[in-house]
């Protein structure tokens, strides 16, 4: 940087040592040529003094101002040497008149902006409280050299200063989307990653919150993650102060959420298992992994004769009791440690005060520890969107555990994140086999605990948690077996919402259970017509908003393709609502719908008019 700002800095002198000599020849404007070079030794010696402290200086206004420098010095060498002109060649120059004093008050200016770029490169204890004010540059975009007198201070304050500094580019960043873009593009965000490194706990917060808030697009995301921000956020997540952690986990979630590619780089820094860490701390006891592998073996001991071999795409029977009942509190249950192991983890943790360590948290109070679960089940949730890799280590930890007893005992916005991430783990287990079977596998008592857990949440059906609860049952449609006759009758009933998102969302799930793509599509087509489903079906097919219409007229189609001889649907006139359908144009402008609406009543006319 000192070499760079060297080289930059050279010309200017140059031309301000030329300025100084051609004002002693001048022959015209006499009294303004001197006042230039009055004006000029200053700047000269301004430079000087920069070049020196070239170590110090601030790269961004630095370029700025010394390039703006540069151009009025070179204007006013040009002007000068007209000035000097004399005899003929007098005759034959033209000086516009006040254009000499115009080129003496950008001097000054400029005089102004490198005074300005000196006094902000220095840091405030080394100022006697000076106030920097703003420089004539500024007079067009004031913001700008606020951003800059914030970095500066950033990059050479003390910490203190720079707690400060990182609160004012906090306000900046959250009024403003083009400030945000200003800060990044003048180099604030190593300052603010170097600062949410070293600084003291408010500094840290303000400078990790102002990164969050930076990153609002996949551009500005892409340069915080490439300034290095997964692994300060990750050695946070480690060793840092709780209330800074929560403020990094909502960082975490808003960069994930703005720029996806940025998910691998945090699954690299270890972010997830971190996170992980704090959403199980409290929620369930160290060694319940080890009483899960003991249920799983008492399942499988149980089992003997009674549950069907297979994987879970294949549908094959297991018994309607023991692990389906199973409670989440039984998973979770561990034989209390001895006295000593307690003497000797409560001493650890007393030691662990002494330094920044997670290993302290157990002392944070109770709004701060759910507050960190609240933003670490968040982060998770936008981590683990669209990205196999990431759910794949969430579900081999224990956070599957984790959101399951959260959906239970936590707090609203810890249970509505947890219900968020369940969603998408499920969305893309869902699309991927090997989770699918290694997460979600019927005999997992996790899986039943998650299931479990979501069905209470359905049957209940007043929540926030509803819809996202919805959305997981259906998803995991293809793990459940054929004798699971809980899942089917609760989505039915919610077909009866007067919601229609809640509808909408019910019907989508029963599509995912009675399409072609599920084994067993005949049995849960069964299912859906013993739990009187066409009924809701037709009401909303008729009479519902568009949102919730057309997903039951699917659902209606697939039951005709696959169960056509059902005598409940010839009741229904099931063959009538078809038809209506098919004349209706907002219905029919996908293609593909009206292909299968077409099958379904032509199914329908074959089976029903032989019966």
């Amino acid at each position: 940087m000192a070499d760079i700002v060297k080289q930059i800095i050279a010309r200017p002198i140059q031309l301000a040592d030329q300025i100084i000599k051609e004002t002693e020849f001048a022959c015209s404007y006499k009294q303004d040529c001197a006042d230039i070079k009055t004006k000029t030794e200053k700047l000269t010696a301004l430079l000087r003094q920069a070049a020196r402290a070239s170590n110090d200086l601030y790269e961004r206004p630095t370029r700025r101002i010394i390039d703006d420098t540069e151009q009025v010095l070179d204007r006013t060498l040009q002007l000068v040497i007209k000035c000097r002109a004399n005899g003929l060649s007098r005759l034959y120059t033209f000086i516009p008149k006040g254009s000499v004093k115009k080129q003496s008050n950008q001097i000054e200016n400029s005089v102004g902006d490198v005074s300005w770029l000196l006094r902000v490169s220095t840091p405030a204890n080394e100022r006697d409280d000076e106030y920097v004010g703003l420089p004539p540059i500024a007079a067009n975009e004031p913001i700008l050299c606020l951003v800059w007198e914030q970095v500066a201070i950033l990059c050479c304050g003390t910490l203190d200063d720079r707690a400060d500094a990182a609160a004012s580019l906090v306000s900046l960043a959250r009024d403003n989307e083009r400030y945000g873009r200003l800060i990044i593009e003048e180099g604030g965000v190593p300052p603010l990653l170097k600062l949410a490194k070293e600084g003291r706990m408010e500094g840290q917060e303000s400078a990790v919150r102002a990164i969050g808030l930076l990153g609002r697009d996949a551009e500005s995301v892409e340069q915080i993650v490439n300034a290095g921000a997964c692994a300060v956020f990750s050695k946070i997540l480690k060793e840092g102060h709780m209330k800074v952690q929560i403020v990094v986990a909502w960082a975490v979630s808003e960069l994930a959420a703005n720029f996806p590619p940025c998910k691998d780089r945090f699954l690299q820094t270890n972010t997830i298992r971190l996170l992980v860490s704090h959403l199980a701390f409290e929620t369930i006891e160290e060694h319940s992994k080890y009483t899960i592998n003991k249920v799983v073996d008492m399942a499988s001991s149980d089992k003997n004769g009674k549950v069907g071999q297979g994987d879970d795409d294949k549908g094959h029977v297991s018994r309607p009791g023991g692990l389906d009942t199973l409670d989440i509190s039984r998973a979770v249950s561990v034989k209390s440690p001895s006295q000593a192991q307690q003497r000797r983890e409560k001493s650890r943790r007393r030691a662990a005060l002494t330094g920044q360590s997670i290993k302290g948290r157990e002392f944070e109070d109770p709004a701060t520890k759910t507050e960190m679960k609240a933003m670490a089940a968040r982060a998770l949730w936008h981590l683990c969107a669209d990205n196999f890799p990431i759910c794949k280590t969430i579900t081999e930890s224990r956070a599957l555990l984790c959101f399951t007893v959260l959906l239970e005992k936590g707090e609203d916005e810890v249970k509505y994140n947890s219900a968020m991430a369940l969603m998408e783990i499920t969305a893309v287990a869902e699309s991927h086999t090997e989770l699918r079977r290694s997460a979600f596998k019927p005999t997992s008592p996790t899986a039943r605990g998650v299931v479990d857990r979501l069905l209470k949440i359905i049957n209940k059906g007043e929540s926030d948690l509803l819809i996202p609860s919805i959305q997981s049952i259906g998803n995991l449609a293809r793990t459940f077996r054929a004798t699971e006759t809980r899942i089917i009758p609760p989505l039915v009933r919610l077909l009866d919402e007067r919601e229609n998102e809640v509808s909408a969302q019910a019907a989508i799930a029963l599509i995912k259970f009675a399409c072609s793509d599920n084994y067993l599509h005949v049995n849960h087509c069964n299912a859906i017509l013993e739990a009187k489903a066409p009924k809701y079906l037709i009401q909303l097919t008729y009479f519902g908003e568009q949102m919730a219409q057309i997903p039951a007229l699917i659902l209606l189609c697939y039951i005709a393709l696959h169960v056509p001889d059902s005598e409940t649907l010839a009741q229904e006139d099931v063959h009538i609502v078809l038809q209506w359908a098919l004349k209706q144009g907002h219905l029919m402008q996908d293609s593909q719908l009206e292909t299968l609406v077409l099958e379904a009543k032509q199914r329908l006319e074959i089976y029903q008019s032989r019966a």
